[in-house]
């Protein structure tokens, strides 16, 4: 089946685009912050003010870390003829890997800041994650990218950038596995 005709921009504000992967970004992270809520009221290792302070850490921890990973990962040649474009986030490229870094360190620094151990945080933390992992597959399966392999099973998708044959949607499999 041929890739569906998805604009990664879901609507403007004025100048200013909206892309489905930011919106992704944003639903993770308020799912995730949703969900530690609930869950520190059923097991109360961290407190609702700890959840509810860290999620600019989280933030931070999560577009810092994806930003400088794809950054040093990916293209670390490129950036260094033009490191300016660094901070240019709307061009695209985020790593998975940096992001989780990023989420680790931030992890650690606060909880050493609030008194916690890392694994009291992170473990409460660590639950909520999936939810972000769903919202970040489903944008990867609307910008097309990080398909599968070719495949001759009639779900196969002929992705924009994937050649001619049809692929696994590899994305929607993780997404729906999170």
């Amino acid at each position: 089946m041929p890739f569906p005709n998805i604009d990664p921009i879901a609507f403007h504000l004025g100048p200013i685009a909206v892309h489905w992967y930011g919106i992704a970004y944003v639903v993770g992270i308020l799912g995730w912050w949703r969900y530690t809520l609930w869950l520190s009221d059923k097991y109360p290792t961290i407190t609702r003010k700890d959840i509810d302070d860290f999620i600019i850490w989280a933030v931070f921890g999560v577009v810092l870390g994806g930003r400088l990973g794809y950054v040093l990962f990916y293209k670390p040649e490129y950036y260094l003829t033009h490191p300016l474009e660094i901070v240019q986030t709307w061009h695209g490229g985020m790593s998975f890997h940096g992001g989780l870094l990023g989420v680790i360190i931030a992890v650690a620094l606060f909880a050493r800041q609030r008194g916690l151990t890392f694994l009291q945080f992170a473990d409460v933390g660590a639950c909520g994650v999936p939810i972000g992992l769903f919202f970040g597959r489903i944008a990867n399966f609307l910008n097309a990218e990080l398909y599968g392999r070719i495949t001759d099973f009639e779900w196969g998708v002929i992705f924009p950038n994937g050649g001619p044959l049809p692929r696994h949607a590899s994305q929607l499999y993780e997404a729906f596995l999170e």
